[in-house]
């Protein structure tokens, strides 16, 4: 018997039983209380807990009240028996709101019928109204007809045909590393799951994980820092951004991986950069690789809007498949969020690909062993439904062709979105140089706008974005652009 309960045998208590109306029988019993050096138990007061049928019972209001008093004297007295446990939860410190939650947060609660939301990353049409593809309708419809859906678990790695057309998306049909059988795929809970369960392997295999960092881009997606944080690893930064020229600091990117200790992980985005939207060249991505290689560095890519960049899947896979025909061993976290617009259903994948050689597929297969011990105690197994939507959409050659379709259907307003604001911008003499705008490309554009800006564009304008400058160019539309070049203009020049 536990401690507790001997703790309330040794108690002195008196309970009263009704044998009927107006009879009543006092029982008790003589208990004796652990002692406590730093309080005293609570006395326990006789119980006027009467069971009985025609009067009060404990099944009626008045006795359920009694009843409940009473164990509440029991639990007090129990737990003043004991010292306080070493963890209290009111050690536990405020954490901040997540800048991007919370900025949507506040977009909903302003009543302002002129408020733009320029701030959260998901596709919206020109009438700012989430849009459902037309593929995944198509497939989502087949999903929920098949004759032999279910909801069962998937296995730990999760749905082998999505897993194998996802490494076929992203890696080519043709991929040595596909048909020499060196990839290791995982479904995830969309990117940030593979993003995680790719620092956590490497947290636990990396040869000198004590001396080494993660080099993120400056800037970055914001999650990035948490996720590699989260597991131990130190984050140190590269330069990207060039606040001059608003693109990319190629020079300042290429010097700090030639000086970064060799072996160090290089998190790299594959398309579309997340802020910023400037994306390296082909030739410099050849030049990013060659120092990777010189400096034995190990490539992490994470891809998240694969087709969505700039309607074409190939070209936006590009950096990832160059890469691997150079023979190099890297990670890939994949999402379909944004590319499929299955936002809330958190379909992703992990892909580790090995280097080529005689050892690859016993490589491949330890690998996969110890991923799925990660991924048991993670998630155990992933979501189901998302992913059967995928698969469908990814093995049906038709679907898969209306899928590109809807791709450039996205990609072309978002250009279209671009080009618009800049034009409006120039046309109004707003003061600086607007090129950028059309230059970046993806769903988010890097204004250059400060702080200050930011927030008189908020308070002022109501229009809401991060406090970076960057923007979600889905959030604008046919209505509100003027809007929007208006506010960007008096912001700038409130500020000059």
């Amino acid at each position: 018997m536990s401690p507790c309960i001997k703790s309330v045998e040794k108690q002195p208590s008196t309970c009263n039983w009704s044998k009927g109306e107006g009879t009543t029988t006092t029982a008790t019993t003589t208990m004796t209380p652990l002692p406590n050096k730093s309080q005293q138990p609570l006395p326990l007061q006789p119980s006027s807990l009467i069971f009985n049928n025609n009067k009060t019972s404990s099944s009626s209001p008045a006795g359920a009240a009694v009843a409940a008093h009473r164990l509440s004297q029991i639990s007090h007295h129990i737990m003043a028996s004991f010292s306080p446990p070493v963890f209290t939860a009111d050690v536990v410190p405020q954490a901040p709101e997540d800048p991007l939650f919370g900025l949507m947060a506040a977009y909903h609660r302003d009543s302002s019928n002129l408020k733009v939301d320029l701030g959260i990353g998901a596709y919206r049409d020109d009438q700012a109204k989430p849009w459902i593809l037309p593929v995944i309708k198509k497939a989502d419809e087949r999903v929920r007809n098949d004759p032999n859906f279910n909801h069962e678990y998937l296995p730990i790695a999760g749905l082998s045909e999505y897993c194998l057309a996802a490494q076929r998306l992203v890696l080519g049909t043709e991929s040595p590393a596909i048909k020499e059988n060196r990839v290791c795929t995982f479904q995830t809970i969309s990117g940030t799951g593979a993003v995680h369960l790719g620092a956590l392997f490497l947290s636990k295999f990396h040869p000198n994980q004590s001396h080494t960092k993660v080099y993120v881009s400056n800037p970055t997606w914001v999650n990035h820092h948490q996720i590699f944080g989260n597991v131990g690893w130190p984050i140190a930064i590269y330069p990207y951004f060039s606040t001059e020229s608003k693109g990319l600091d190629i020079d300042g990117f290429l010097g700090t991986l030639k000086t970064a200790p060799e072996g160090s992980i290089i998190l790299l985005h594959a398309c579309a950069h997340n802020p910023t939207g400037v994306d390296p060249t082909q030739e410099q991505w050849k030049q990013i690789a060659a120092v990777i290689i010189e400096r034995r560095h190990f490539p992490f890519f994470d891809t998240a809007y694969q087709g969505f960049a700039s309607g074409d899947l190939a070209r936006d896979g590009w950096a990832i498949r160059y890469f691997v025909e150079l023979g190099l061993e890297l990670c890939i976290a994949q999402s379909f969020a944004k590319n499929f617009g299955l936002y809330g259903q958190r379909v992703g994948a992990f892909h580790f690909v090995s280097a080529p050689g005689a050892e690859a597929t016993g490589t491949n297969r330890r690998i996969f062993s110890q991923l799925a011990i990660l991924q048991r105690s993670e998630i155990s197994n992933p979501p189901a439904y998302g992913a059967r939507i995928a698969n469908v959409v990814l093995n049906d050659p038709e679907l898969f062709a209306q899928w590109e379709d809807d791709l450039r259907t996205m990609s072309g307003r978002i250009s279209d979105m671009r080009k618009g604001l800049r034009k409006r911008l120039e046309a109004r003499g707003t003061p600086g140089k607007w090129n950028h705008i059309t230059d970046q490309i993806g769903m988010f554009s890097f204004t250059g706008l400060t702080e200050p800006q930011v927030q008189i564009l908020r308070e002022k304008w109501h229009i809401y974005m991060i406090k970076n400058g960057r923007i979600s160019l889905a959030g604008l539309n046919s209505r509100n652009l003027d809007y929007v070049a208006e506010a960007f203009d008096d912001a700038i020049r409130e500020t000059a």
